[in-house]
């Protein structure tokens, strides 16, 4: 029998969770059936647990210290690192838009290409958002009086149900570009190009925790999230309005910053808006102080 006329098995590949930079199954064994746009199946994804939830806050806000203290020159290094490995994973993730979102190959490939844009858009703004949010105030009085952003904290993502990998990225970037933490709960229905996201964030020199990908039914994690004290701000971009008024009500008990759904086109520019959410302003007071003999102060 000559070499050419065997037939290879397929070899599928095992889709797994993104948790603290490593790549474990659900702790509950549990799995779910992905199908494409047509009902043909494409794999099995992991279906989070609760606990798959609370280890994910643990690894982000592990990461939080040292990704919030990295300087914004150095996050933006890496945000463009993360679209050099996808430009060279690009047809991989043509294939899996395609799949997901029921496109054809070319309108897949721009849906990519302007992932992989938006993520040196915003490795672009990591360094220049202080400047346009920050500032020193005018004051009636011998001080400086200068405000400067800060990251949130540990951010709870409800990621775009329809939009599976340019929404995913449009919420994921704009968090971790001022030094935020996240956990995302991925497309229930299209997780498979976030699982993979996963693979492309370890290759790219983000520290690990600083993004978590879990996958599986926000309905199930999404109130555990929402109520979990140690998360500090939720965006419940891809809840639908039930789940998204329950989780703005559980999110109220440590007064977690709130983004609420709102109608979006992804494919446009995205503004800062989605950076200034979860950026707190740190003010500091400091006295003048006089120059010699002069008088003259600075």
């Amino acid at each position: 029998m000559s070499e050419s006329s065997v037939t290879r098995l397929s070899v599928f590949k095992t889709y797994k969770l993104y948790v603290g930079g490593k790549f474990p199954r659900s702790e509950s064994g549990r799995v779910y059936e992905v199908s494409d746009s047509k009902g043909k199946w494409l794999a099995n994804a992991p279906l989070s647990s609760r606990k798959d939830a609370r280890d994910a806050v643990v690894a982000a806000r592990k990461a939080f210290g040292g990704w919030a203290g990295a300087t914004a020159y150095n996050r933006g290094q890496i945000l463009y690192r993360v679209a050099e490995m996808l430009e060279g994973r690009r047809d991989q993730f043509v294939r899996e838009v395609a799949d997901a979102e029921g496109l054809s190959k070319s309108k897949a490939a721009a849906v990519v290409d302007a992932a992989i844009d938006r993520w040196v858009w915003y490795a672009g703004w990591t360094d220049k958002i202080a400047q346009v949010v920050g500032g020193a105030n005018p004051v009636a009085g011998p001080y400086f009086n200068l405000s400067s952003p800060e990251p949130t904290g540990v951010v709870t993502v409800i990621a775009p149900q329809e939009s599976s990998f340019l929404g995913l990225v449009s919420v994921i970037a704009p968090a971790i570009a001022t030094g935020n933490t996240v956990v995302v709960v991925a497309s229930e229905k299209s997780p498979l190009p976030a699982l993979s996201l996963g693979e492309v964030l370890a290759t790219s020199d983000l520290p690990g925790g600083v993004v978590n990908i879990l996958s599986g039914k926000a309905s199930e994690m999404g109130p555990h999230l929402a109520a979990h004290q140690d998360v500090n701000a939720i965006d419940l971009t891809g809840a639908d309005a039930d789940l998204a008024r329950d989780l703005e009500i559980a999110a109220a008990d440590n007064l977690k910053r709130v983004l609420r759904p709102r109608t979006e086109d992804f494919a446009e520019s995205p503004g800062t808006d989605r950076m200034t959410a979860f950026l707190e302003t740190k003010t500091v007071w400091h006295p003048t102080g006089s120059l010699g003999a002069s008088g003259s102060s600075y």
